[in-house]
């Protein structure tokens, strides 16, 4: 390497072959990016989005739960069921 008067004479290695690597390193971080701020994004909802909001229970699951809360009374539950099934 030689110094000038000016400093660094501008020489680049390997005859500036690998200035392509730029563009193409600044896109890929860019992706990378924007995934973790979508993965991110997904993954504060704890997945109830892929689930339908209810941890992937059945609709059986859920009459069920119900019943034994006490929400509903044995006559609804019957009948709901019968719907269901």
């Amino acid at each position: 390497m030689m110094y000038g008067y000016y400093g660094y004479d501008g020489y680049i290695p390997f005859g500036g072959s690998f200035t392509f690597l730029g563009p193409i390193l600044m896109i890929l971080f860019w992706i990378i990016v924007i995934v973790l701020i979508v993965y991110l994004v997904r993954a504060g909802h704890g997945g109830d989005y892929k689930q339908g909001g209810h941890g992937g229970k059945t609709a059986l699951d859920i009459l069920k739960e119900r019943y034994a809360k006490g929400e509903i009374t044995k006559k609804e539950f019957e009948e709901i069921k019968k719907d269901l099934m």
